[in-house]
C-alpha cells in the first residue's frame, strides 16, 4: 500500500478496561502497517509502569512503547511516551516527563498536576505527525472512567484535544465484553461517542461465529461499526510485557533441568529480562509469589530490579525470602542480583537525600562486599559490554539511582565497551551483580552462562524471535481484524 497523501493520520485505541490487550494490538497494528508500506511511529501519551527503557535520545518510557517502536522499525524516542508514571508505593509514584523524572507525587496530587502536561504531551504528538504517515495511539486504563476524566491527558482527554478518531478495545476472555463496550457508550458524552469509530473484541477462543450475534447487539445498542474478532494470540508470550499482570506467563519449558527462581518483589521492574530464559528448553524459570518460600531445589536465584530498593528489601524479609536465600547460598547455590537486586546483596543501602521516601539506611543481604548509596544523577544509558566469566558480548541499558562502590567491584560482572567496569562477584564467583538490563537477550551470552550452570543453552535466537512473533501477530491481525476500515477512519 502506498504512504497515503495529505495530512498525517492518526488513530488510537482505547479499551473497555486495563490489560484489554491495547499494547499488543498497538504493536501488531504497527507492524501490519509497515509491511503494507507506511511509516508508522507509535504514540502513549501516558502510561503507569515499572517496566520501562532507555531511548535513543538519552530517556526512558514504558517498554511497550519500546515494542511498538521496534514493531515501526525505528529507535524508540521521549516522545512516543512524555508522560510515565513509575509507582513507588500503593498511593504515590515517580514522574516522568519526556523521559527524565520531574519529581513524585501520591495518586490525588497527580490529578491536579495532570492538567500542566497536555500541552506537552501535544507537543510530542505532533512531532511524531511530522515524521509519519500515521501514528498510532495507545490508551491507557478506559474512558469509562468516567471519575477520572477531569484533566484527563490518556483517553478521551487527549483524543477530543488532538482531533484523534478512536478504536474500542474489548476483551471478551474476562467475560462481559458485550456489557462493556455498551457501558462504555452509555457513560461517556456525545461528543467523545462520536470520536469512536468502531470497536474491535481481542483474546476470542473458540469458533467466531457463535459471537456473530453478540457482535449485531453491540453495533445495534452503540451505532460503532465492528472491526472484527482477534483470536488469543499465543504469540504474545513471545514478546516482552510491560504489566506486572503478565508475570504468571513467565514459565520455564516442562521438563527443563535447571531451576532458577526470581522472587516477585512488590515493586518490581524491568522483569522482562528474564524472558530470553523462559524460552530456554533446558530452563524451568519459577516467578515466586510473595507468601511462598523460594524453592529449596533452586540452582540459581536471581534478584531483579525494583523500583524501591530499600521497601522491597523490607519486602524480601517480610516474606522469609531472606532466610531462605543464605540457606539457598550455604548448599552452594548460585545468586545472581540485576540492577536493584544487585544493590540489595550488598552490606548496605543507603538513601541520604530520601530519593525513595524518608532519608534513611538498610542493611542488605550481605552477600557481596559493597555498598550502595541512592543518588542522583539517574543513570540512563546503552551500553554494550564484554561479560568477565564467558567472555561473550552482552548488550542492553542502565537505569537506575544509587552509585555501588566496595572490595567486591574489584572482580567486576562486566567491561564497558565505552570504558569502565559494571557489578562485583563474590571470592568464590557463586554470587554476583550488576546494573545491566537484557543482558540474556544476548544469544552467546545466555549459552555459555546455561553450560556454566551445568546446562545445555541453545534455543532459538530471541532477537529473532520476537521479530518472527511480530510478523505472525501482524498476519493474524490481517486475517481477523479490518485494517482497511480502521485506516480509513484515521485523519
Amino acid at each position: 500500500m502506498a504512504a497515503p497523501s495529505g495530512a498525517p493520520r492518526a488513530i488510537m485505541f482505547q479499551g473497555t478496561g486495563s490489560d484489554v490487550g491495547k499494547s499488543l494490538l498497538v504493536a501488531g497494528f504497527c507492524r501490519a502497517l509497515v509491511r503494507r508500506g507506511l511509516t508508522v511511529r507509535p504514540f502513549k501519551p501516558q502510561n503507569m509502569s515499572n517496566n520501562a527503557a532507555v531511548t535513543a535520545d538519552g530517556g526512558e518510557i514504558g517498554r511497550a512503547q519500546a515494542l511498538q517502536a521496534r514493531a515501526c522499525g525505528v529507535r524508540p524516542s521521549v516522545h512516543m511516551n512524555p508522560v510515565l508514571l513509575k509507582p513507588q508505593s500503593d498511593i504515590g509514584s515517580q514522574i516522568v516527563v519526556r523521559g527524565q523524572v520531574v519529581g513524585t507525587a501520591r495518586a490525588a496530587d497527580y490529578q491536579s498536576l495532570k492538567r500542566g502536561l497536555l500541552g506537552t504531551v501535544l507537543e510530542s504528538f505532533g512531532r511524531l505527525k511530522d515524521e509519519a504517515d500515521i501514528v498510532v495511539v495507545e490508551g491507557a486504563g478506559s474512558p469509562a472512567e468516567v471519575n477520572l476524566r477531569a484533566g484527563d491527558i490518556a483517553n478521551m482527554g487527549f483524543a477530543t484535544a488532538a482531533g484523534v478518531p478512536v478504536v474500542l478495545v474489548g476483551d471478551i476472555d474476562r467475560g462481559g465484553v458485550i456489557a462493556s463496550v455498551v457501558g462504555t457508550h452509555a457513560l461517556i458524552p456525545d461528543e467523545e461517542r462520536r470520536l469512536v469509530k468502531g470497536f474491535l473484541i481481542n483474546k476470542f477462543r473458540g469458533d467466531v461465529r457463535l459471537f456473530d450475534e453478540g457482535l449485531r447487539i453491540m453495533e445495534r445498542h452503540t451505532g460503532w461499526a465492528s472491526y472484527g474478532v482477534v483470536p488469543w494470540l499465543a504469540e504474545a508470550s513471545l514478546l516482552p510485557a510491560e504489566d506486572a499482570v503478565a508475570l504468571d506467563r513467565l514459565r520455564g519449558r516442562a521438563g527443563g533441568t535447571l531451576r532458577i527462581a526470581v522472587p516477585m518483589l512488590s515493586r518490581i521492574a524491568n522483569f522482562d529480562d528474564f524472558d530470553p530464559l523462559a524460552q530456554e528448553p533446558a530452563v524451568s524459570l519459577t516467578m515466586v509469589r510473595p507468601g511462598q518460600p523460594l524453592p529449596a531445589d533452586a540452582d540459581l536465584v536471581i534478584l531483579p530490579g525494583t523500583k524501591a530498593t530499600i521497601a522491597d528489601l523490607a519486602f524480601l524479609r517480610a516474606q522469609g525470602w531472606d532466610i531462605d536465600l543464605l540457606a539457598h547460598w550455604r548448599r552452594g547455590g548460585r545468586i545472581l542480583g540485576i540492577c536493584g537486586g544487585y544493590q540489595m546483596l550488598g552490606r548496605i543501602v543507603a538513601d541520604p537525600e530520601g530519593i525513595e521516601g524518608p532519608p534513611g539506611e538498610a542493611p542488605g543481604l550481605g552477600l557481596l562486599a559493597v555498598e550502595t548509596v541512592l543518588k542522583g544523577p539517574k543513570v540512563l544509558e546503552e551500553a554494550t559490554a564484554t561479560e568477565t566469566s564467558t567472555g561473550e558480548t552482552v548488550a542492553g541499558y542502565e537505569m537506575h539511582m544509587g552509585r555501588t562502590e566496595g572490595e567486591d567491584r574489584i572482580r567486576p560482572v562486566l567491561r564497558l565497551a565505552a570504558g569502565g567496569t559494571d557489578g562485583a562477584r563474590s571470592a568464590d564467583g557463586r554470587v554476583a551483580g550488576c546494573y545491566l538490563h537484557g543482558l540474556f537477550a544476548a544469544d552467546g551470552f545466555r549459552s555459555a552462562f546455561l553450560a556454566g550452570l551445568g546446562a545445555a543453552g541453545g534455543g532459538a535466537s530471541y532477537e529473532a524471535t520476537v521479530e518472527s512473533a511480530l510478523d505472525r501477530i501482524a498476519e493474524r491481525l490481517e486475517q481477523h481484524a479490518d485494517i482497511d476500515a480502521m485506516l480509513a477512519a484515521a485523519r
